[in-house]
């Protein structure tokens, strides 16, 4: 009797396969198998490519003169720790019963390279290969996704962009790791005063370690500049508002050498010298010139897409990228939410149209069945296609991340944070189902001794989505965001705002200064990291070039995690588990220097960006892969030729120099370790530890 081979990425998802197809399996060493059905899985990446020893024995020896490595043929071998379960998956994939193969791996380019790799190593011929691309592990997604799978060759060109974004990967890493190793490891070694410094290089994360070391570089070369303002404090119907002097076109200090910027000063003694000017004839009196009244919508925002939930997690609950994506790959794989890598905001039709299954799944939510209730009753589900929540168009792999409605039991064996995390995709996903936040906008122009004071109001009128997204575990700042606050709280006050106009008289308290000084940029967090490397696009200055690679960013969302944690593991970059701020360490700063006088278009968002968008064409079927091959091997090779001929190595010590003066020396680190250890021993002595 012929079978289906069903293999998947993982054991676990195996197992809900074997669910879904409610087949009577027995386990077997490494697949379960029925009368017509065999399931067998993956355990991620099963083969991988050859190190250049194995084109080579000589190439294992680093050296200049083996540069640069280009093979015509690439090799690729088993992982040794997984090479039992390789085997397995292998003699089943050609056993002579099965007839046809499900590919079921993660619908993903990743997930595609997995499965490809095993089939190219496995020799398989003569089979029917279908994908099955799904967006959850519900059973009614798996039955759809196994009754929709279409021929593995309708996924050629997502397979040629896998292959050549890993021979990307390799080419780079291998070759510009080996060649600055070579040329500039002795500089920075014997800088640092270490046996033997390897610099490693990679198209993604070289590009993330230059974006970190330009921040922290621009916050060290910024100069605080001071200026003062000069507030009118306004006491009315037993409250009290602002009104901040600006120098409007009447005012004596227009276009002043004297202002920084419109509604300040540079010293203080002309923030004193209008003070006094403005509170010369008590009792103080402001008369109302112009007053703006509107009404503001605030739509809820789109949903998530991995780097969006990542940022959230990352200032909610202080997770690494790495953490949160291990935690909505969790409540994936126990059927709580959708496929976690997208880079997707919106919903696909498709989905809309059957949208109400995963709001009645809600209604059994502890923090989500009032708002499901009440969306199903009031059925504005059904108009959801025609808002902005949906779009084809913005989607290429998978829709954004929602909640199933489904699997709601699992919910007792996941983590806390787990929870929490769920919690707020759910809320998201709910918001978009209630009508904006309204807010009355007010602005307000009074005058003063002909000069003007700006105030300005926004009072939320009502509340709309607002009243769906505060988390059940947060605290009120937490659940605000960036929401703005009003100042009025009271309905009085409310109607007596409302009712000002032109000409009317405002009693001022008095005049106040207010000092500040101008803000360096901020430091990324990790989650604000992970945004900026998706719209990496954004910060290109040639309009023509970033029009080019709209959407581009560097990496993609599966990997994009996975390279932060890479430049933590080797040093280059400081992760602030607390805070989760990055900073660059001595060596990521140093090794930025040698990039920077060697390749430096590495360091360039616009270089990796285009790469990667270039990756998406051959996926598209725009370009072919030997089109991409051949302008990948013209850049490795002039890239190489071009650090060859330099002979730069001294000049790197004043760079070196240059950032080493902000770093504590590894002797003074080891010196306050042992006082700090010494300082506990005294106390715990003295505690009678």
């Amino acid at each position: 009797m012929n079978k289906s081979l069903f293999i998947a990425e993982k054991p676990s998802v195996a197992q809900e396969f074997a669910k879904a197809l409610k087949v009577n399996t027995s386990r077997k060493d490494g697949y379960l198998e029925s009368e017509n059905t065999i399931i067998t899985w993956c355990v991620g990446h099963l083969v991988t490519m050859s190190y250049p020893e194995a084109y080579d024995p000589a190439l294992k020896r680093w050296s200049l003169e083996t540069l640069p490595f280009l093979p015509e043929d690439f090799k690729y071998e088993v992982i040794p720790s997984v090479k039992k379960q390789f085997q397995i998956v292998s003699g089943l994939l050609n056993r002579k019963d099965v007839e046809t193969i499900y590919v079921c791996t993660d619908s993903g380019r990743e997930g595609e390279y997995i499965y490809r790799l095993v089939a190219m190593m496995a020799g398989v011929k003569d089979k029917k290969q279908k994908r099955v691309w799904i967006d959850s592990q519900t059973e009614e997604e798996i039955i759809r996704g196994i009754k929709e799978a279409k021929d593995i060759s309708e996924y050629d060109n997502l397979s040629a962009s896998a292959y050549l974004r890993a021979k990307e990967d390799y080419l780079m890493g291998i070759n510009f790791s080996r060649l600055l190793s070579l040329k500039y490891g002795n500089a920075v070694s014997n800088y640092l005063g270490s046996r033997y410094q390897a610099i490693s290089v990679g198209r993604v994360m070289t590009c993330v370690l230059g974006m970190v070391v330009r921040r922290e570089r621009e916050i060290r070369e910024f100069v605080k500049t001071p200026f003062y303002r000069v507030i009118g404090n306004f006491k009315q119907q037993g409250h009290t508002f602002e009104g901040e002097w600006r120098a409007a076109e009447s005012s004596r200090y227009f276009a002043s050498p004297l202002l920084y910027k419109e509604n300040g000063f540079k010293k203080k003694e002309t923030a004193m010298e209008l003070k006094e000017i403005l509170s010369a004839n008590p009792p103080l009196e402001a008369v109302v010139e112009k007053i703006e009244k509107k009404k503001e919508n605030k739509n809820p925002p789109l949903l998530f897409n991995l780097a969006e939930l990542q940022n959230e997690c990352s200032r909610l609950f202080k997770l690494s990228p790495d953490e949160t994506l291990k935690i909505v790959q969790e409540l994936y794989e126990k059927k709580l939410v959708t496929y976690p890598r997208t880079d997707a905001r919106v919903l696909s039709s498709a989905v809309a149209k059957e949208i109400y299954k995963n709001i009645s799944g809600l209604k059994n939510y502890e923090h989500g069945s009032i708002y499901a209730a009440e969306i199903l009753e009031t059925g504005c589900y059904k108009n959801l296609i025609k808002t902005r929540y949906v779009n084809d168009k913005q989607i290429t792999d998978h829709y954004a991340i929602i909640p199933t409605g489904q699997g709601l039991n699992a919910l007792r064996s996941i983590s806390v944070q787990g929870s929490k995390v769920y919690e707020v995709i759910v809320r998201r996903f709910l918001s978009i189902f209630y009508p904006p936040a309204v807010y009355q906008k007010i602005n307000l122009v009074s005058v003063i001794e002909k000069e003007k004071l700006f105030s300005s109001f926004k009072i939320l009128v009502s509340e709309g989505y607002l009243k769906v997204t505060p988390n059940s575990f947060g605290k009120k700042k937490d659940n605000a965001g960036k929401e703005e606050k009003t100042i009025a709280e009271d309905g009085e006050f409310l109607n007596w705002i409302l009712g000002i106009k032109k000409g009317s008289y405002l009693s001022i308290e008095d005049f106040s200064i207010k000092e500040g000084e101008t803000s360096p940029p901020k430091r990324y967090t990790s989650g604000s990291m992970i945004l900026a490397m998706e719209n990496a696009g954004q910060l290109i200055e040639d309009e023509e070039l970033r029009a080019q690679i709209k959407g581009s960013g560097i990496g993609t969302s599966a990997t994009r995690a996975e390279i932060l944690k890479k430049l933590v593991t080797i040093k280059y970059l400081e992760l602030n588990k607390k805070t989760q701020v990055i900073t660059p360490t001595l060596l990521g700063e140093m090794i930025f220097d040698v990039v920077n006088c060697s390749i430096r278009s590495l360091l360039n968002p616009e270089l990796t960006a285009s790469w990667e968008k270039g990756l998406t064409y051959v996926a598209e079927g725009s370009i072919t892969s030997e089109e991409y091959m051949f302008k990948l091997e013209n850049f490795i090779k002039s890239r190489t030729e071009g650090v060859l001929g330099l002979r730069n190595q001294l000049m790197l010590k004043q760079f070196f120099d240059a950032s080493s003066k902000f770093y504590k020396k590894p002797a003074q680190k080891r010196l306050e370790n042992q006082k700090k250890r010494s300082k506990i021993e005294k106390n715990n002595l003295r505690e009678g530890r």
